[in-house]
């Protein structure tokens, strides 16, 4: 590979996989950009949300994305300006957010801001349709799963770190597959895993673990 053309990294998986994690930390050992694709989607939603924007009225959906601006530097994201890296992780966001990105328009305006970023720089990128859509011709491509129960527990010791005290296990697990569902069936860009990706699954594997091996098959397919 010469040194003027940029490569990128595509990880996909479904809700509570340690994605993000994962691809946050490759691109620390690598040190290239990382765009997390799911949280562009969280933050607009948060912004509906935010100015009283019903999940279900397009036309103002529509209206909306055309006068948002959402960006990443330095593993922050930014929503008009304004860091929301806490902001999108709550749970009314997570409830709502399938409602979003589901909408055709919403992901074709997203999809061409993530492509644009993959061409002039190297990147890492997580979501639900990144090899099989976003970056398509990306040499270096990851499906990364774990079991319904595991990742609602991952996401159950998150919420409970940020004192969410009134968290119950039972419906994170229901959420989780109440996620899948809507993310494996939709119409528009289903999760789903390209033919040529590597298949992680991290039930019984560490982060670490993880990270490690992404990069070594990347520093190996350079």
């Amino acid at each position: 590979m010469t040194h003027n053309s940029y490569y990128s990294i595509a990880i996909d998986g479904p809700a509570g996989s340690g994605k993000s994690t994962i691809a946050k930390q490759v691109s620390k050992k690598l040190n290239i950009e990382y765009i997390d694709t799911g949280a562009m989607y969280r933050a607009f939603t948060l912004k509906l949300l935010n100015n009283n924007i019903d999940p279900f009225n397009t036309n103002m959906i529509l209206k909306e994305i055309k006068n948002t601006n959402i960006d990443f530097v330095n593993n922050n994201i930014y929503l008009d300006g304004r860091i929301v890296n806490d902001d999108i992780r709550e749970s009314y966001i997570s409830q709502n957010v399938s409602l979003i990105a589901k909408i055709k328009e919403v992901r074709e305006m997203m999809l061409n801001l993530q492509k644009n970023m993959s061409k002039n720089k190297n990147v890492i990128m997580d979501g639900r349709d990144i090899g099989s859509v976003v970056l398509p011709d990306s040499k270096f491509k990851f499906f990364i799963t774990a079991t319904p129960e595991e990742r609602a527990y991952r996401r159950y010791k998150e919420l409970k770190h940020r004192n969410n005290i009134d968290i119950v296990f039972k419906d994170i697990l229901l959420d989780i597959k109440k996620r899948d569902y809507i993310d494996q069936n939709r119409e528009i860009a289903p999760l789903k895993q390209s033919k040529d990706s590597y298949v992680i699954d991290t039930t019984d594997k560490t982060i670490e673990e993880t990270v490690n091996y992404i990069v070594s098959v990347v520093l190996g397919g350079k």
